[in-house]
């Protein structure tokens, strides 16, 4: 399960993440805490996760472009430490009581602008640290790295706001940082090795959309992410409503859903951690979005706190097991050379195409109800996905 970790840089790597990783979390919760304090509006909710991920819908493509031609752990060094900043000025306006929420708007769009070139980067220097052997294997422990600090990061982050207010919380995220910076300066990087074209930075990225439309299975892949992605996880944007006006469990209440979410999710990446053959496990994909999506249904209904959280374990369950293999399917499926593009399009369909369904989900909610939004998307993706699984998932593949 843990046999990734036996490599040097990996562990150095994956720990130092782990710690930011909790401080990110701390910090999301903090941050809607505040805007929902500030506004009480879910418009303002989907708003600003809306601007929070939509640099990466923008930018993903060039982000894969630039990974394939950069040093990663260089790129990875930059963007930690910009994520740094950031959290630091974000906590200077909420300490000295001069936020307001176009401060808010603005560190959001940033973050995610970093984040677009910062995901493609991690999530192809794996490969590079534990070659292709232990992938399945390090890429579920990011999952669990992950869960683990959403499970910890909201439970810390109810505290803190309790304790030291939405301002210390920002602080811990900014001086969570500090562990990463350190540990990308001890890492061994790898050289980067030159393809032999002479391409331009645009013929780059024409290249590496020509190789996914050229692949079946890699276009189904990307189809389901995006899908689980715009219909799906949107009920995360929606968790303040949820706690305060429909369960009437405020702030520890918000931290009880999210942690039972992030629970639930590291049970799956950790169970993922436990394959060896990824070829013989397309069902484990399909039971796991199935699981997710009928969870998310069973959650939007509930009105009782306890029996939300044990809904949402199992849509955490669900969602990281199948976006930890779909992952894992897309980066084996590719020549190192085209491993940064083909991430880059998987950020944008995972996390670039989350804005407009935060967007979709807050907007809609503000007059139906986040009940009744939540449930029907949900319902929708589980339908088109169905159809599409039985075809793609029944199918043999060959990998190189």
């Amino acid at each position: 399960m843990f046999s990734s970790l036996k490599i040097r840089d990996f562990r150095i790597f994956w720990f130092s993440m782990f710690l930011s990783l909790i401080g990110t979390w701390v910090q999301s919760m903090a941050q809607s805490w505040l805007v929902f304090k500030l506004t009480h509006s879910a418009l303002l909710l989907g708003v600003v996760g809306f601007l929070s991920y939509l640099p990466v819908s923008l930018f993903s493509l060039a982000a894969g472009a630039l990974v394939d031609r950069t040093v990663k752990k260089n790129l990875i060094l930059a963007t930690q430490f910009t994520f740094m900043v950031l959290a630091f000025i974000l906590a200077f306006l909420v300490q000295h009581n001069i936020v307001r929420v176009w401060h808010i708007i603005v560190i959001a769009f940033l973050n995610g602008l970093v984040f677009s070139f910062d995901a493609p980067a991690r999530q192809a220097m794996v490969v590079e640290l534990v070659g292709k052997n232990h992938l399945l294997n390090a890429i579920a422990l990011n999952s669990a790295a992950f869960n683990s600090a959403r499970t910890l990061g909201p439970a810390l982050a109810g505290v803190l706001i309790a304790i030291v207010g939405m301002a210390g919380c920002f602080y811990v995220n900014a001086f969570s940082f500090l562990p990463v910076i350190a540990a990308l300066i001890f890492i061994k990087h790898k050289p980067l090795v030159s393809n032999g074209k002479n391409n331009t930075f645009f013929q780059d990225i024409t290249e590496g959309l020509n190789f996914i439309k050229g692949n079946r299975f890699l276009l189904f892949l990307l189809s389901l992410v995006g899908m689980v992605s715009i219909f799906g996880v949107s009920y995360v944007i929606l968790m303040p409503i949820f706690a305060q006006e429909i369960l009437r469990s405020g702030p520890v209440g918000l931290a009880i859903l999210m942690s039972a979410n992030g629970l639930g999710a590291l049970a799956g990446a950790l169970n993922l951690a436990r394959l060896k053959q990824v070829e013989s496990h397309l069902r484990t994909l399909k039971a796991s979005v199935i699981i997710f999506f009928v969870s998310v249904m069973l959650f939007s209904w509930s009105r009782h706190l306890w029996l939300s959280a044990l809904f949402l374990v199992m849509a955490g369950y669900g969602g990281a097991s199948s976006m930890s293999m779909a992952n894992t399917l897309l980066q084996i499926s590719a020549p190192d050379e085209f491993r940064g593009r083909l991430m880059g399009v998987f950020m944008m369909m995972f996390s670039g195409l989350m804005p407009f369904g935060n967007l979709i989900s807050g907007s809609l909610a503000h007059f139906f109800g986040a009940p009744i939004v939540t449930f029907g998307g949900a319902l929708l993706t589980l339908c088109i996905f169905l159809p599409l699984g039985k075809r793609f998932l029944n199918e043999k593949f060959i990998y190189s």
